[in-house]
């Protein structure tokens, strides 16, 4: 069975967007292949050296994704941080990685902008961690979105190198795909893009979210002055009202107010007090299964020693062979 990798960072809460996005490819993922889905708590630190409470928000992640349907018994899930095979081909990774190919890479680029007195070693070695997440489990395919594409492309660069410097076959060329159709781009609340923390916090509708934080958010979306005339082009933030209660909404529903729109008859206060109640409707379940995740730190605790546990058996593995591939060896 083809390896699928891919790593989860700790970044606070998962919104509608995270959902049906990754969440709803990684449950499919996880019937079709054999998949390691880490938490990439050594990554966070990248762009936030000293977090406030790593534990706590690493907990939150590992608790979202198992309550929304990541099945423990099905994927290996671990944390980054149990896996020590990682750090040590991250090592070997950087022995043979280049500066200057380093330097060039987009996000390194951006982050250098953005973060001027924050240019760590890390930041500039983050393709190479990537590229040890993968190869450590021999992964054939590597669900990415666009802005990770080169370092996936530096990931087959990586392995191809120490092929051909040590003279074997060893890695294949981990190839990026995304499962199925093309990924559901969900919009913000405040009127352009798609949503995203980087926003705000009232851009974003969280899947852990109180219902009365949940109204209070949609009630104050962004909307504009209302159609002028029969069959208006529909602007942009009322089209992302109506994209979010196509993911939410009955489709009669939906249709009864893109029919009220078309001939004037809209009121805004009514749409958004609807995609208020089925967003309600939506989330109330996942809300449960997430709180009562979190409060069981048992089972937190035992999924998190099982995936380590079933992580190592591969990666061990792997890194068993590269040492002798390079000439590591003990004396005693």
């Amino acid at each position: 069975m083809e390896r699928v990798v891919s790593g989860i960072r700790p970044t606070g809460q998962l919104h509608i967007g995270n959902y049906f996005g990754a969440v709803s490819n990684f449950l499919k993922m996880q019937d079709a292949y054999q998949c390691y889905f880490f938490i990439a708590d050594y990554h966070s630190l990248t762009t936030h050296p000293t977090p406030t409470d790593l534990h706590q928000s690493v907990k939150r992640v590992l608790a979202e994704y198992l309550a929304l349907g990541l099945n423990p018994e099905k994927s290996v899930i671990y944390l980054q941080s149990d896996l020590p095979e990682v750090t040590e081909l991250y090592l070997y990774l950087n022995m043979n990685a280049y500066k200057g190919e380093l330097e060039r890479v987009s996000t390194f680029k951006e982050k250098a902008k953005t973060q001027p007195d924050n240019i760590n070693a890390g930041l500039l070695t983050y393709p190479t961690l990537m590229a040890a997440d993968i190869l450590i489990h021999k992964a054939n395919k590597v669900p990415v979105g666009k802005d990770q594409e080169q370092h996936i492309e530096m990931t087959r660069t990586f392995a191809n190198r120490f092929n051909r410097l040590y003279h074997c076959e060893y890695f294949t060329e981990p190839q990026a795909f995304s499962f199925g159709n093309k990924l559901v781009k969900v919009p913000g609340l405040t009127g352009t893009g798609k949503m995203s923390k980087s926003a705000g916090e009232s851009d974003c509708i969280y899947m852990g979210e109180e219902a009365s934080v949940l109204r209070k958010k949609i009630m104050r979306a962004v909307t504009d002055s209302g159609p002028t005339e029969p069959n208006a082009v529909i602007s942009e933030p009322i089209a992302n009202i109506f994209s979010l209660m196509e993911l939410v909404s009955d489709k009669t529903i939906l249709e009864q107010y893109r029919n009220a729109y078309n001939d004037c008859t809209i009121r805004y206060g009514d749409l958004k007090k609807q995609l208020a109640d089925d967003m309600e409707n939506f989330i109330a379940p996942y809300r449960e299964k997430i709180t009562d995740t979190l409060a069981d730190n048992k089972y937190l605790s035992r999924v998190a020693q099982d995936g380590a546990e079933r992580a190592r058996e591969s990666a061990s593995k792997t890194i068993k062979e590269i040492r002798e591939i390079i000439g590591i060896k003990k004396f005693y």
